[in-house]
């Protein structure tokens, strides 16, 4: 038993296929694995049964609670949200979409004597030829503008001590809040190791990140965190 508090949350949205499973495998592995733990699911405005399943789920276990978007607020709003609601000293999350071993947090939960953010990196990225494009390039562009490199910057597998989560603000509501996230870190002076992690296929639900709406808000929320952080260091 690793001596940690442990908070989980999982952002879904529109995940009533994978939402069951995921909560069982991270029951099973997370029991009897830290000295407290507490999962939370952020309902992001789905418009399936993913909030019904998720409320039938909270109302059998007490180690789970879940919170509800009126609408559908972005993979940002949802990550904040969790952030806002956890208890414990560490925080861990991962997506909705069941894509992760959940049994590999122990990779993670191995270095939390010696480092403040255990952040995954996919060993084999389990995604469409076009997803992997897009993020190839995506992480070349956040390193460009933002000067910050990682090897799988948007890698929704991470482990990080609370204390530094209450230092920093996220405020991107899409999907640059990887990038705004592990450069508040780095700033806030997080100590980082990185950890090779397994992904398999995606088995039920759709992605998003391949949409061009959600790409096209990426690349306006990156413009606008450059010109926020620029302007920061010119003060």
């Amino acid at each position: 038993m690793y001596p940690v508090s442990l908070s989980i949350f999982f952002p879904c949205y529109n995940e009533a296929g994978n939402l069951e499973t995921l909560i069982r495998e991270t029951i099973g592995a997370i029991t009897g694995l830290v000295q407290q733990y507490e999962i939370l699911i952020i309902d992001d405005g789905s418009s399936d049964k993913t909030g019904a399943i998720a409320d039938g789920l909270c109302a059998a276990d007490e180690h789970l609670r879940v919170i509800h978007h009126e609408k559908n607020s972005g993979y940002g709003a949802a990550l904040i949200s969790g952030f806002k609601n956890v208890r414990y000293d560490w925080v861990f999350f991962a997506d909705g979409d069941n894509q992760f071993d959940i049994r590999e947090i122990e990779l993670l939960l191995k270095h939390t004597t010696d480092y403040d953010a255990i952040i995954g990196y996919r060993k084999k990225r389990s995604d469409p030829p076009h997803r992997i494009l897009f993020a190839t390039l995506w992480k070349f562009l956040v390193y460009l503008v933002l000067g910050f490199r990682v090897r799988d910057l948007d890698c929704a597998f991470k482990l990080i001590r609370r204390e530094f989560i209450k230092k920093i603000e996220l405020t991107s509501k899409g999907a640059v809040i990887s990038a705004e996230l592990l450069l508040n870190l780095h700033r806030a002076g997080a100590r980082f190791k990185e950890v090779g992690v397994t992904h398999r296929p995606r088995r039920f639900g759709t992605q998003t990140g391949g949409n061009p709406f959600v790409i096209f808000k990426a690349f306006r929320e990156l413009l606008r965190l450059y010109k926020h952080y620029n302007s920061a260091g010119k003060k």
